[in-house]
């Protein structure tokens, strides 16, 4: 893993089937090299892309973390 700070990140479409992929999100870190940080179900989580903006790649997985946490107290 690196700690290089994500310069953008994006996150594919929800898919129509309810059997199809989950989305995804991807970042773009300083050096140009693209990483999937994970896949999420977007009725229990949602993110955007500016969120993860200037976070490393270990911060950016660490915010599914704890948007999974906050949606199984809630």
């Amino acid at each position: 893993m690196s700690d290089q700070k994500i310069v953008s990140a994006r996150i594919t479409p929800i898919s129509r089937s309810p059997f199809g992929p989950l989305p995804e999100v991807h970042a773009t870190l300083e050096d140009g090299n693209e990483v999937m940080l994970f896949d999420h179900y977007p009725g229990e989580t949602s993110f955007s892309s500016s969120e993860f903006v200037g976070l490393t790649e270990a911060e950016g997985r660490n915010l599914k973390f704890q948007k999974d946490v906050a949606f199984l107290r809630s």
